[in-house]
Order: C-alpha cells, then sequence, then structure tokens
C-alpha cells in the first residue's frame, strides 16, 4: 500500500484524538508521534478529519495528473457524483469546461459507471446460491472486510467499482485514453494504485480546487437536468438501493459509518443475518461525507438536496460489458499484529496499575474504547503505557504526595481567598494541627498571622526565606510564599530553623558573657597594674628621702 495518508511529526501533539476516532485502531504511537499502520489501515480518512493540528495530510496526486496531461495520449476525467454536492450549481458541463482549460480531453461522470455496477448486483442477487451480498462500491469497506473480517469476503461482491467500471468503458471507447478519477475519497487513490489497468490517477475535490485557483479558473454555473441519471444517487446513503430493482426473496438496507458496518459484519459472522443486500459506506452519510468534503464543506442536508435535485428517474444508457469483465479480485490481506494470551493481556494491566477490574475506568482518554483493548494494543507495539492518563495522574499524585508528605518542611496552600487547600504533615506538627480537616477550607488566619501572604498576593512577589517567630507555637521557622498565577494559589514551605535560632541565641549569650568576663578581667588587670604602680611609686619616693637623709648623714661627718 502507497503512503497516501502521511504524517506532519512536527504538528503531532500527542492529543490520541486520531486514535479515538480510527474505527481499527490502525495507529501506532512511539515517542510522542503518531504512525499509521498501512497493513491495519482502511484509509477512511477519519484521522485526517479530526485532527486539531492538520498533522495527517492526503499525498497530493496533482504533480501525477500534470505527467499525464503532458503525453500524447488523452486523459479523460472521470468525475465523482458527489461533485454536484462539493460544486453548486455547476453541472458537469460547467466542470468539463473548466478541466478542458487544465488540459483534459474531456470529462464524465463516474455514476455511468455505477449504472454497470448495480446491473452487476441485480443478477448477481438472481443467482440462487447467493444469501449475502455486500456492495463493494466503497474501497475502504472491501479493505475493512480484507483485514479485519477475511472470513466474510465471500459475501462481498467481486465486482469493479464505478471508478473502474467507468475507467474501463472509457478505455473501450478511447483505446489509448488515459482516465483520472475526481471524488471526495482517499481510499480511491490506494484503488487505483492496487489495480492496475482502470483509473491512472486520482485527485481529491480539494486537489481540483486548488489546482483551478492556481490556474486563475473559475467554474461557470451550467446545470443539466437529463432524466437518465439515476444513479448520481450512488453518493448518498441508500443512493445504490434507489437505483436497483428489487429481486424477490432479499431483504435491502444500508449502513453507512464503519462502526455501524462492522457491528452488521459481526451480526454476519454470528449466523444472524441471511437473504440480504447490504449497501455499505465507510463514511456517515456516504460520499457526499467523504473525508475531504467532511473537513472542508460539511452541509449534510445542502448536499443530499443537491444530488436529489440533480439526479434523474432512469438509468444512463450502457452497454453492459461481461460478467467475467466485471469481475475483481478481492484477496486476503495479512495483518501482522499477534494476539497476545490471558496472562500476557493482564500482565500489562499490572503494569498500568490495573490489578482489580474496578481498576479498569474505560474511560477511553487513551483512545481506546476499553483499558484490555489498550493492554492489546501496548503487547502489539502500538501503544505506550504513558498513553493511560488515570495512570500518568496516579502515577504523579504517589510521586508528589510521597515528597510533599515526607518532607521535613511544611508545605501549606492556600487559594485567591487564602483558604488553606492542602497542610502536609510536616506543617500540621509544626503548627499543632491534629488532622487537615480542621483547617482544610478555612482562612489562612486560624493557624498563621495573614500579612505576609497578603503581601505576596498583592504585589505578585514571592518572599523568600523570611525568618519569623511564631509566638503561639514558640517555634521560629524560616517562610517561603511563592505565587502560582496559573492556578490562582500561594504556596508556603516553612522550614523550622526553632534549634538554629535556639543556638544562634545560645552562643550570642556566651559571646556575651565571654565579652562580660573579659571586660571584668580587663578592668580588674587594670586596677591591678595601678595598684601595683601606685605601690611601686610610694616605695621608690621612701626610699629616695632615705637614701637622701643618709647621704646628708654622711656629708655631716
Amino acid at each position: 500500500m502507497a503512503e497516501w495518508l502521511k504524517l506532519k511529526k512536527s504538528n503531532c501533539k500527542n492529543c490520541y484524538k486520531c486514535i479515538r476516532h480510527c474505527p481499527v485502531k490502525s495507529i501506532r504511537f512511539s515517542g510522542n508521534q503518531a504512525h499509521i499502520l498501512s497493513n491495519e489501515c482502511i484509509l477512511c480518512g477519519q484521522c485526517f478529519v479530526v485532527c486539531p493540528q492538520n498533522a495527517k495530510e492526503i499525498a497530493d496526486g496533482t504533480e501525477n495528473v500534470r505527467v499525464l496531461l503532458q503525453g500524447e495520449a488523452p486523459v479523460y476525467a472521470s468525475v465523482a457524483p458527489s461533485f454536484i454536492a462539493n460544486y453548486p450549481a455547476v453541472g458537469i458541463a460547467g466542470l468539463e469546461k473548466a478541466l478542458k482549460k487544465l488540459g483534459f480531453a474531456a470529462a464524465e461522470e463516474t455514476a455511468v459507471g455505477a449504472t454497470m455496477v448495480k446491473n452487476e448486483y441485480t443478477e448477481m442477487l438472481r443467482d440462487a446460491d447467493r444469501d449475502i451480498l455486500i456492495s463493494s462500491c466503497c474501497h475502504s469497506i472491501n479493505l475493512l472486510i480484507q483485514k479485519h473480517f477475511p472470513a466474510l469476503l465471500p459475501h462481498l461482491a467481486d465486482t469493479v467499482s464505478p471508478m473502474q467500471a467507468h475507467a474501463m468503458d472509457i478505455k473501450k471507447r478511447v483505446p489509448d485514453a488515459k482516465v483520472v478519477f475526481i471524488g471526495p475519497c482517499l481510499s480511491k487513490k490506494d484503488e487505483a494504485d492496487t489495480y492496475e489497468g482502470y483509473a491512472d490517477a486520482v485527485l481529491t475535490f480539494e486537489e481540483l480546487t486548488n489546482w483551478l485557483k492556481k490556474e486563475g479558473i473559475a467554474l461557470e454555473p451550467c446545470m443539466d437536468h437529463k432524466n437518465e441519471s439515476r444513479t448520481r444517487f450512488f453518493p448518498t446513503t441508500g443512493g445504490i438501493l434507489k437505483t436497483m430493482d428489487p429481486v424477490p426473496g432479499f431483504t435491502y438496507m444500508a449502513i453507512d459509518g464503519v462502526q455501524n458496518c462492522i457491528a452488521a459484519l459481526r451480526d454476519i459472522e454470528n449466523g444472524s443475518v441471511h437473504k440480504c443486500f447490504i449497501e455499505m459506506s465507510a463514511c456517515s452519510g456516504s460520499c457526499i461525507s467523504g473525508p475531504v468534503m467532511e473537513k472542508f464543506n460539511r452541509s449534510p442536508v445542502r448536499e443530499y438536496m443537491a444530488i436529489a435535485d440533480y439526479a434523474g428517474e432512469a438509468d444512463f444508457p450502457v452497454d453492459q460489458p461481461l460478467h467475467a469483465e466485471m469481475k475483481k479480485n478481492l484477496a486476503p490481506i495479512l495483518r501482522y499484529a499477534q494476539m497476545p494470551t490471558e496472562e500476557e493481556i493482564e500482565a500489562v494491566l499490572k503494569t498500568m496499575g490495573k490489578v482489580r477490574p474496578q481498576d479498569e475506568l474505560n474511560c477511553g482518554s487513551c483512545g481506546y474504547d476499553s483499558c484490555r483493548e489498550k493492554a492489546i494494543a501496548v503487547f502489539q507495539g502500538k501503544a505506550e503505557i504513558s498513553m493511560c492518563l488515570p495512570y500518568l495522574k496516579e502515577k504523579a499524585e504517589s510521586f508528589s504526595d510521597n515528597i510533599v508528605n515526607n518532607t521535613p518542611n511544611g508545605i501549606i496552600v492556600v487559594n485567591d481567598r487564602l483558604e488553606v487547600q492542602l497542610i502536609n504533615p510536616s506543617a500540621r506538627k509544626l503548627l499543632h494541627v491534629r488532622a487537615s480537616s480542621d483547617v482544610l477550607g478555612e482562612p489562612i488566619v486560624r493557624i498563621m498571622d495573614p500579612m505576609d501572604f497578603l503581601h505576596v498576593q498583592e504585589k505578585g512577589r514571592p518572599l523568600n526565606a523570611k525568618r519569623i517567630y511564631l509566638a503561639e507555637y514558640d517555634r521560629y521557622v524560616e517562610e517561603t510564599i511563592i505565587p502560582d498565577r496559573e492556578y490562582h494559589v500561594l504556596i508556603c514551605m516553612l522550614r523550622d530553623v526553632t534549634d538554629e535560632e535556639m543556638s544562634r541565641q545560645k552562643k550570642e549569650r556566651i559571646s556575651a558573657q565571654t565579652v562580660d568576663v573579659a571586660d571584668k578581667v580587663v578592668d580588674k588587670q587594670l586596677r591591678i597594674v595601678q595598684e601595683i604602680a601606685l605601690l611601686l611609686g610610694e616605695t621608690a619616693a621612701e626610699t629616695k628621702v632615705a637614701l637622701t637623709k643618709l647621704k646628708e648623714t654622711i656629708a655631716d661627718e
């Protein structure tokens, strides 16, 4: 299968919306990026339609058609009957006029081929051995059965599609012609690529519109109402049934939307459906709600009315091909994903924290309908355990709770009304709070002075490591308050520094006492020195007097 649906990795935001809407879960997530599994994909285009970031894109076939137009062979456009809904009031003649300006030799309606196909369906139902017949016009439905319900292939009409029948008819009439199918469908690109010899290229309506705009070609209203155009109803739900001549004994029903078709196929598998012709369309509303039309031009009532107004009551005149010419080989397409055993599923569930049935929330946030489907996808390498949001939330909460509950620092969170939203065990112990429930929802003023909180709330700036004394609790703390603008809360962290503060004060007291003792010692020493000096001074004076007297006595003798 060619890569007709591509992923723009830079746009993928890991939202899982494509998985939620993929009816066959053919998308693998790895490295936070979506990857389309071609062996499971049915090219319904739902991921393209729903992607909010336009991360999915359809491979553009415009350049291939330009190459065809540059060749010598005439190029015919086979235009899907839904064109009248996409280009209101522009009939086939008006569209052909614009296409000829691009270089096409002519433009015809694929509804001509649809007439041949519905004739073939009627003949197949007249076969006495036929029990159930499923229409094979929709290539996505064909892929659904080939890949996901291969046992039901005998019930799928092995008949060419209207696109193929019309291409075959054009090439019979103009043997060297090239045929380009133009429609609202992504899967037709794969059909043309898979079954060679019919359509040589495929354009979506979006590609044609962009091409016409680039060339400056305007579509001119040119409605052509003709009665021989009943199969213009084909792109609507029940449109095939409207064109068929009922065969007695059969029930006719139309089912649209892949999920509804899957449910019907399961009923057939169970053996509860018999003698029935089932028109199946992958798109809800059939082709007028194709992936390109649905994304860019969704208006189901107006689109149906456009088809109904344009369709006639009789069939296109056709040269019905032989039965052998209308046959198409629809073989099973093998998928490679291995189904896990029950034990392997349970092992994956346990790694996601799903150890009991009640743990399986089946919330669908990962994109899968149930936790078991997600576990199977994990086993098959299509999904990652981290895609389970409740698991991630629980893991994150458990991790953060461990930190909050076991940190020695007190943590208090208050809202913008300064009401306590969270208080951890360390803060409860510090502030003598018996239980969290005693203060949760209560004003912070009940347990702390709110002035610092008000200051931070008013200024919008954090308060870092302010040392305060909680007189009521006889504790010293280092207070940090951080404003969280996104969640409109204030986060207060309290570090108990009572021991540090007491130690500091003790050191200060010891230092003061030491200084006081030192001062006293110095004072005492100074007094002693002074006393010694004084005593020495008195002794020296007395000695001087005595010696003077002795000198005088000796002198007198």
